[in-house]
Order: C-alpha cells, then sequence, then structure tokens
C-alpha cells in the first residue's frame, strides 16, 4: 500500500498541491463568513437570554442536519459547486463561534465594567477595551472549533464538484483503492492539524499580553 501511496504521489503532484490548494481556501472562506456572522450576533446574543434564543435556535436546528444530507438539500436551490458547499461549511461554523462568544461576553467580570465606567470610559470604549479583550479567548477557542471541523467536513465539497481533498477520497472509493482512501484521509488530517497549529500561532500572537 505505502508503495502504491508513494508511487500515487509523485504522479500526481501537482494535482494534490491543487487540491490541498483548493481544499483550504473553501475552508479558510468558510470559516471567515461563520466568524462574521457568528461574532456579531453572538455579542448581541449575550445581552439577553432572549435575544440568545432567537439568535441561536436556527443554527443550532440546521446544525443537527448532517453535512452530506444538507448539501444534499442545497443542491436544487444552489445547484452544485463552490455556492452550496460555503453554504453549507457556514451552517456547520457558525454554532461554536456563536456560542463561544455568547459564553465569552458573559463572563467579563462586572467589577471590570464597573471599574471602567467608573473612570469616565464610554460605552464604547468599554467595549473595545475591557469587554472584547476579556471574551476574546473564549471567541477565538470557538473559531479553532470551528476550523477544525470545516477543514474535516470540506471533503464532501468534491461530492458535487467543488473539489478539495474530498476527489482523492471519493475516487477511491468508486475505483475500491485502499491507498486513495488512506493518503485522501490522511491529507485531510494533516492539513486540519496543520491549520489548527497555525491558529494556535496566530492567537497566541493575539493575546501575547497572556504569554508574559
Amino acid at each position: 500500500m505505502l508503495t502504491s501511496i508513494a508511487e500515487y504521489i509523485s504522479t500526481h503532484t501537482m494535482q494534490l498541491l491543487g487540491q490541498i490548494a483548493t481544499h483550504t481556501g473553501i475552508s479558510l472562506f468558510a470559516l471567515l463568513v461563520a466568524a462574521v456572522i457568528g461574532i456579531p450576533c453572538g455579542y448581541l446574543a449575550s445581552r439577553s437570554e432572549k435575544a440568545e434564543i432567537i439568535v441561536s435556535a436556527p443554527f443550532e436546528m440546521l446544525r443537527v442536519v448532517p453535512s452530506l444530507a444538507f448539501l444534499i438539500l442545497l443542491i436544487p436551490v444552489m445547484g452544485t459547486g463552490l455556492a452550496p458547499t460555503i453554504v453549507a461549511l457556514t451552517v456547520l461554523a457558525v454554532p461554536p463561534i456563536l456560542l463561544n462568544t455568547i459564553v465569552g461576553f458573559r463572563s467579563v467580570p462586572v467589577f471590570m465594567i464597573e471599574s471602567a465606567a467608573g473612570i469616565g470610559m464610554t460605552d464604547k470604549e468599554i467595549l473595545r477595551k475591557v469587554r472584547i479583550p476579556s471574551a476574546m479567548p473564549m471567541i477565538l477557542a470557538g473559531v479553532r472549533t470551528a476550523l477544525v471541523e470545516v477543514f474535516a467536513s470540506t471533503t464532501l465539497a468534491a461530492k458535487i464538484g467543488a473539489g478539495g481533498l474530498g476527489e482523492i477520497i471519493f475516487t477511491g472509493l468508486g475505483l475500491n483503492r485502499t491507498d486513495l482512501l488512506v493518503l485522501g484521509g490522511v491529507l485531510t488530517a494533516v492539513l486540519s492539524l496543520a491549520a489548527g497549529g497555525v491558529f494556535d500561532a496566530i492567537s497566541r500572537r493575539i493575546m501575547r499580553y497572556k504569554y508574559v
């Protein structure tokens, strides 16, 4: 099997690099869209329990639907390719970002907010200098969770013609080739771990005050 994998890599190097690039691009774009949706919505939902229910309930309901089934349901509406893939991955990624953002903002100690108000900070200054920095560790933890889930689930994109490392896996299934299944799975796992490692390094940079 190892010989077959090595031979496939040597003869399909450029194709593999293209699939890795596509996989990474789809995953990062979906994660960015999810963060743009999840973080502001999480902040708004953290202000009251009623708002939390209204904001988080739709995403929690959609999350129950398996990613592949959700992709298939989107095909009659959006067709195949990149668009339905991004939508499905975004729906998958929003809940952990949203929920961690809610928890992060609600975990900000009251005395810090009161102290900031006591020294004359405005609400915007309190948000920028107190609430956001205090909530940031939880927000980043949610983004990291979403990142790993998205990188792993992007393999399904190949099922509807969006490309990525899933092409290797589905080709292996179609041809009954274990070597391709193993190669696709290992590459996906390595890419997910690498993305997580890079994100951890960026997180430490953002929160460098915690490591001083």
